[in-house]
């Protein structure tokens, strides 16, 4: 055979060959897409539901997942109706058993509570009530104000100490969230989001009439917990920081006083003539 020849005929081969393969990895590709896809139908919000609420059939539609469903996710309606929402749930999501309460816990404040966790209600005074600083969700820590067991009335004084940081803000009044706004309102009662062992702190000092609670707001990114002493009412008026250059200052005015009260002057009048006599006293006493 003519080697020519049998040089098109090996190259045609190729070509063909290389051809062919990618013709099946086009088909192959199609034939996998068009695969069917499985899909679980899911329990999905109807509308807007907020913290708090118990939902009702009419607050239930249902929706298909593909693929493999989150974890935790309502099958079945009815295995959800009557049961409160602990987190807000939106139009169109998916409900998780993590964003609803125990079933039979009902709705409203309580089903919001996390399990080992309790709800403390703190009275602010009339300067925080009338801020309404507060909101549902937001972090604060509380600060106790009063005279300490055993402290000597008009010596120690007030003493002002942070007994709880970083506590989330259960509910505000009545209010359990947030308005649509993200507004407060004046309220006089503030339940804040506590273990059993800060309860109790909360409630001694709460019940306490010469104790003074007040809540200062903080930053939600901000969970360190800050190492503070407290502070006393003899320390605001107390310079030993603050002014310690001025102390300097007050010393070496001292000084000069002493040093130009070691002598005395004594006007002398001649007639019209005004002089003045300097004496030493003698060992430097005034």
């Amino acid at each position: 055979m003519n080697r020519r020849l049998l040089t098109i005929l090996l190259v045609a081969f190729a070509i063909a060959g290389a051809c062919a393969f990618l013709v099946y990895r086009i088909v192959g590709n199609h034939i996998v897409a068009a695969r069917p896809v499985t899909t679980v139908h899911v329990v999905a919000a109807a509308r807007d539901i907020q913290l708090g609420a118990v939902l009702t059939a009419a607050d239930l539609t249902t929706m298909q997942i593909a693929g493999t469903p989150p974890k935790g996710v309502i099958l079945k309606p009815e295995s959800v109706v009557g049961r409160g929402v602990v987190s807000q749930l939106y139009q169109g999501e998916p409900i998780l058993e993590s964003r609803l309460a125990m079933p039979g816990s009902g709705g409203g404040l309580a089903a919001t509570i996390p399990q080992g966790m309790r709800a403390c209600a703190v009275k602010v005074d009339q300067v925080v009530g009338v801020a309404g600083f507060v909101t549902p969700g937001m972090r604060v820590d509380v600060l106790a104000s009063g005279t300490p067991p055993g402290a000597t009335p008009g010596i120690e004084g007030t003493v002002t100490k942070t007994i709880l940081q970083n506590i989330q803000v259960l509910s505000a009044g009545t209010d359990i969230q947030k308005d649509a706004e993200g507004k407060a309102h004046p309220v006089q009662v503030v339940n804040l989001l506590v273990t059993p062992v800060q309860a109790e702190t909360l409630s001694l000092a709460s019940n306490q009439s010469n104790v003074k609670i007040q809540l200062v707001l903080r930053n939600p990114l901000d969970t360190k917990v800050a190492q503070v002493s407290g502070t006393a009412m003899s320390n605001l008026f107390s310079d030993a920081d603050a002014n310690a250059p001025a102390k300097t200052v007050r010393t070496a005015s001292r000084r000069r006083h002493k040093a130009a009260s070691s002598s005395y002057s004594i006007e002398v009048f001649n007639g019209t003539k005004r002089s003045q006599e300097k004496f030493s006293i003698p060992g430097g006493q005034q």
